[in-house]
């Protein structure tokens, strides 16, 4: 098995192409010779190579597939990406560029979503048994092509007509198959019969009679009795054929046949997403798919929607119907939809409650397929009842679904994808991608893994002592530089920490560019020069990071409601950073709203714990409700490897030993705090500070008349207690611990704790 090479993306290469990020293997070009390339050998015998299929390989072809055997060769490189390059690593919206994830294999799962959620594959069958036992057209799904308006509908006792003309237009229907079985289409396609009927008439299941009899689709392209009009609707869907991607279905042909047209398509056997939605209700599994499995089925297709938006393709029509799973690939079925982006002649079709509001008078555009890719994941997750009526171009209130209200992430996403102006949803399909790809990483957090993954828009924390009491604005991430900057450089070479100095730098900018502006404010804000900081803010060009920069400005003035305002909208912008929701974090801490700012800190430090301001934060809060065992829990996610450890330690042990207002020290929180001091490795005084902190509640506890275990007090005081005398015991260890400490301090200091312990000590003879 061979790993795909190219940067950032760890996939497995098949028949050619990787299947995470689609693009042919990287390979050396070849010194240039004119000598004949040996022709690749194919496998005369086996078992057929290709994903999903079972079959055998005989003279060269696969007996169920009815394709050619695998070829050992690797085929040239495809032109164009997988995922769209139209904006820069910040985009002007919001600055977002795509993130690619590898993915690897558990047991005979295969791990979508960028190799984060398991997903079992999808077995085909026997194509020929895909056939529609009847093909009948339900009287529901019978409407006018032109008007809209329902036909063929049973009337009193009048039965359903099949073909008529409508009563609201005048317009021709026929419902029925214009294809039956046996049928030749264009000398080459034998008709088996029909699969199903879309928005262009019926899909046929057919074999390929010029190509090993393999198994091929037939869809409904244009039926028109003019033959010039069907010749040029042909000629001008030949484009499809040079579409080639692994997620996206194979266009083989064209065909007239008896006054229709016909697109020729690769078979993919499989279900569809609205399948596997059917397929879980009639199971009584859940009513909708769990918001980490759609968000892992769709970031599957999302390279996809790139290659085609680099081509200037819009897909138009996506929907559950239309993304399938085959065996371990998602793929995109239907075609027909497609357009060119600068076509204003050919028709767009659409669906209900999917397509994007404006079609009708802005047409098709990349923004209007995210739009029904936002729409598809809140169909897919939630029991959108109304979204073709009610909530057609809208969604319901985020307190109508307990999955929004778990996951305001998630909420987040589909409400920019689907925001009624299109220049305010994702740039593009790599940036939407990117954000999908971060909630996903929120949601599967949520279960108690962290999923942590490196930021491409902020910063780290910048400072990881979590010994203060009180969060700092300045400690919050800054955003990265836009390395598409006229001034980026220039900008790198800044290091100067003091802001007058930076100030007086940018003065020699050799552009007055959007980064500048931003390295501007960020210097008037740290020299505390509110009203100059206003005014570079007034400078700026309008997006999330000057928001960012205004929030910080507001949080350093005292102003929590606008920096709320300014970090929600950088929420809104970039739903999968964890930035923002520290930055809302610490404003409603500094506000007083322990309990939201421990929303916002929890779901930060719990899919990444490299925060560790989150972690330190949501402590915080905790304690300030009385919440002792939570806020060490809230200590314990700085993991290990941090330098941030020992601190979120001591902050552990103080939250067990220092008194609250609404929570009494028990003894066994000493006890826990005393096994945790055990572990620690810091100086000697360091470690006395705390066994003092703790010895000091422990006399305390004992002398408000609590009795400590033996067991217990053993832990305390770090030995063997006397026999029923643990006020002595606590003392002698207490004074042990202030001598420890007053050897390494100096002066006042030394002498006040040599006085502590002469005071603690326990009368002896001695």
């Amino acid at each position: 098995m061979t790993r795909c090479q190219r940067n950032n993306c760890s996939g497995t290469i098949e028949d050619g192409y990787c299947d995470e990020c689609g693009l042919a293997p990287a390979v050396t070009a070849p010194a240039p010779t004119s000598a004949p390339v040996a022709p690749v050998p194919v496998a005369a015998t086996g078992r057929c190579q290709r994903t999903g299929c079972d079959g055998a390989i005989e003279d060269g072809y696969c007996d169920t597939c009815g394709l050619a055997a695998v070829k050992a060769a690797v085929p040239a490189p495809r032109q164009g990406t997988a995922a769209s390059s139209r904006s820069s690593a910040l985009s002007s919206r919001t600055r977002g560029s795509g993130r690619t994830s590898g993915s690897s294999r558990t047991g005979s799962a295969r791990r979508f979503g960028g190799g984060l959620v398991d997903i079992e594959p999808v077995r085909t069958a026997d194509p020929a048994t895909a056939v529609m036992a009847v093909a009948e057209v339900p009287e529901s799904k019978r409407y006018c092509a032109k008007c809209g308006k329902p036909v063929g509908r049973t009337r009193g006792d009048r039965p359903a007509r099949t073909s008529g003309f409508c009563a609201s237009c005048g317009e021709a229907f026929d419902f029925t198959p214009k294809l039956a079985k046996g049928d030749l289409v264009a000398g080459q396609y034998e008709v088996v019969g029909p699969l199903a009927h879309g928005g262009l008439g019926w899909i046929y299941l057919a074999v390929d009679k010029n190509v090993s009899d393999r198994w091929v689709v037939l869809k409904g392209l244009l039926n028109s009795g003019d033959e010039d009009a069907l010749a040029a609707a042909v000629a001008e869907r030949r484009f499809l054929a040079e579409v080639e991607h692994p997620n996206i279905v194979k266009i083989y042909n064209f065909v007239e046949h008896e006054g229709a047209g016909y697109i020729v398509m690769e078979y993919v056997g499989g279900k569809s997403l609205k399948d596997l939605l059917k397929e879980r209700r009639a199971n009584g599994t859940s009513e909708q798919l769990p918001v980490d499995r759609a968000l892992a089925y769709v970031l599957e297709i999302m390279p996809a929607f790139g290659y085609l938006h680099d081509r200037g393709l819009i897909f138009c029509d996506f929907k559950p119907d239309n993304v399938i799973q085959s065996g371990d690939q998602m793929r995109l079925i239907d075609l027909g939809g497609v357009v060119h982006i600068d076509d204003e002649d050919s028709a767009i079709y659409g669906t209900v409650g999917y397509q994007a509001p404006e079609m009708a008078t802005l047409g098709p555009s990349p923004a209007s397929d995210l739009y029904t890719i936002g729409r598809t994941l809140a169909v897919l997750t939630t029991d959108f009842r109304g979204y073709q009526t009610t909530f057609a171009d809208s969604l319901p209130d985020r307190g109508e679904f307990e999955v929004y209200q778990k996951h305001e992430a998630f909420y987040r996403l589909l409400e920019r994808s689907t925001r009624t102006d299109r220049d305010e949803r994702f740039a593009d399909a790599a940036e939407m991608a990117e954000q999908m790809l971060g909630v996903l990483r929120q949601v599967l957090a949520a279960g108690g893994t962290p999923h942590p993954a490196i930021s491409r828009f902020f910063t780290a924390e910048l400072r990881t002592d979590l010994r203060d009491d009180r969060p700092r604005w300045q400690d919050l991430p800054t955003p990265l530089l836009d390395l598409t900057d006229p001034a980026a450089g220039f900008l790198a070479s800044i290091t100067a920490a003091d802001p007058k100095t930076v100030l007086a730098q940018l003065a020699s900018a050799p552009a007055d560019s959007d980064e500048v502006g931003l390295r501007r404010m960020r210097a008037y804000i740290d020299q505390g020069d509110a009203g100059a900081a206003a005014t570079a803010y007034r400078e700026l060009t309008p997006d999330w990071r000057a928001d960012w920069y205004d929030g910080l400005l507001a949080l350093s003035t005292g102003d929590h409601a606008r920096a709320r305002q300014r970090f929600d909208a950088v929420w809104s912008a970039l739903p999968g950073e964890l930035a923002p929701q520290l930055a809302l974090g610490v404003t409603a801490e500094l506000a007083g709203d322990a309990a939201t700012a421990c929303g916002f800190y929890d779901v930060v430090s719990r899919t990444d714990p490299a925060y560790t301001t989150a972690a330190a934060g949501l402590a915080r809060c905790r304690l300030e409700t009385g919440d002792r065992a939570g806020a060490v829990e809230a200590y314990n996610r700085v993991p290990g490897t941090s330098s941030a450890y020992p601190s979120s330690q001591v902050g552990a042990i103080r939250a067990l030993v220092r008194a609250h207002r609404t929570a009494a020290v028990d003894v066994d929180s000493l006890a826990r705090a005393a096994e945790l001091i055990a572990r620690l490795e810091l100086e000697a005084a360091q470690l006395a500070a705390l066994r003092s902190e703790l010895l000091e509640q422990a006399l305390k506890t004992i002398g408000d008349g609590t009795a400590i275990d033996r067991d217990v007090l053993a832990t305390v005081i770090g030995g063997a207690p006397a026999e029923k005398m643990p006020e002595r015991d606590v003392r002698f260890a207490l004074e042990s611990a202030y001598r420890e400490m007053a050897r390494a301090a100096q002066g006042a200091e030394k002498i006040r704790l040599v006085d502590l312990a002469n005071a603690v000590r326990p009368r002896t003879r001695t």
